[in-house]
């Protein structure tokens, strides 16, 4: 079975404008809430699913390599279960997803009547959410053609070792927010031309959490978060191009008061090759030919990702020829094949002769096998003609 594309999934067409998206994405997690929906697993999943895919369409960064590579250049690897856990569905609880989105509804999470984390009574109590790494990773084509493993040295945002993340001083832990009662939210009532007006806000006294430190930390001054180092490993896989974007799900900043992690995303760069030119998957090589060896033919090494290759050179090979090593390009990101080695031939004239050298080439300009053919010149001659038709 097919899987749906994240337009299809939220009922969009490609060209759907920002505020088309999101209108629609409001609409799916209405539709399918869980306070709507209690105890329905294929509900969740598709609420899940919508967040996904809103994930990807409101960013225009994301959206962008999506729309060029698929689910693998916003995850790293074809499908969910790549080496970035791109997706939500199997790594992201349903709190984490009403900490992220939720904020579309004009509350953390809620739809008017429904309750914004987890059918948790009414509460729309704030879970933090770190924020993202981005490095950059320079790659040659060896690397890229087999995938490697690259480390990081992050200087970022760790849980505070001293109050492991709570923010409180020892055992002091934490209280009901006088302001709010705990919900998160302040409800404000007004006055207005069109009569009583209400609004719903974060609680500003407890930013959202619903509950207050009595002491803080010491070492983190209640944030429950410092600043430390973490040394990442990242698989970077075959066939990876230049900006591809990767992410490394909850390798980011820490959030505060043991919140959500931020993503870790890495930001591919290609070192130019001497020889070789990247086309897609396909790699390309100028070579140039001698006028004996071209006339005469032989055999010339050709460099590929891994090493030489020895190619044949028939007698009479003509300048714009194109040699094809099949499965000596790049794989493809997605799994779909390998690409080729394509040999540009050209021939070189030298610029300069001997004496000796010049009288045999003008003994030579009156032969007949000297003179190009019509037939001949059409072939050598026939891409480019075609450019102009």
């Amino acid at each position: 079975m097919e899987e749906k594309s994240y337009y299809e999934i939220l009922g969009v067409e490609k060209n759907a404008t920002a505020d088309e998206i999101k209108k629609a994405y409001k609409k799916k997690a209405i539709q399918y809430h869980p306070d709507r929906n209690p105890g329905n697993k294929e509900a969740e999943e598709k609420f899940k699913e919508a967040a996904e895919a809103y994930s990807v369409l409101s960013d225009p960064d994301k959206r962008q390599r999506y729309d060029q590579f698929g689910k693998a250049g916003v995850s790293g690897a074809a499908g969910n279960g790549g080496p970035f856990g791109g997706g939500f569905g199997g790594g992201m609880s349903m709190d984490d997803i009403f900490s992220m989105f939720g904020d579309i509804f004009g509350g953390r999470g809620g739809f008017g009547g429904f309750s914004g984390f987890s059918g948790g009574g009414g509460s729309q109590q704030r879970r933090f959410r770190g924020s993202d790494l981005r490095v950059r990773v320079k790659l040659n084509l060896k690397e890229i053609s087999t995938g490697v493993e690259k480390k990081f040295k992050l200087k970022k945002y760790v849980t505070c070792p001293h109050c492991h993340g709570s923010g409180a001083e020892g055992n002091s832990g934490t209280e009901t927010c006088p302001n709010c009662k705990g919900r998160g939210t302040v409800i404000r009532t007004q006055q207005t031309i069109l009569g009583t007006m209400q609004t719903q806000t974060t609680c500003p006294t407890c930013g959202g959490e619903g509950h207050v430190i009595k002491n803080k930390c010491t070492h983190c001054g209640g944030d429950g978060i410092v600043m430390g180092e973490e040394t990442v490993t990242v698989k970077i896989p075959a066939g990876v191009a230049e900006g591809m974007q990767l992410s490394m799900s909850g390798k980011g900043n820490a959030g505060k008061h043991n919140g959500i992690p931020g993503d870790l995303l890495i930001v591919v760069e290609e070192e130019k090759d001497k020889e070789l030119i990247r086309d897609e998957n396909d790699l390309v090589y100028n070579l140039l030919l001698s006028v004996p060896t071209a006339t005469l033919g032989g055999n010339v090494e050709i460099p590929t990702v891994d090493n030489k290759v020895k190619v044949k050179i028939e007698p009479g090979t003509q300048p714009g020829k194109v040699l094809r090593l099949r499965g000596k390009g790049l794989p493809d990101v997605n799994g779909y094949g390998t690409g080729d080695l394509l040999v540009n031939v050209s021939v070189y004239i030298p610029e300069t002769l001997s004496r000796d050298e010049k009288k045999a080439m003008e003994q030579m300009q009156d032969s007949d096998n000297f003179r190009p053919s019509s037939s001949v010149k059409e072939r050598i001659f026939k891409k480019f003609k075609s450019m102009f038709d």
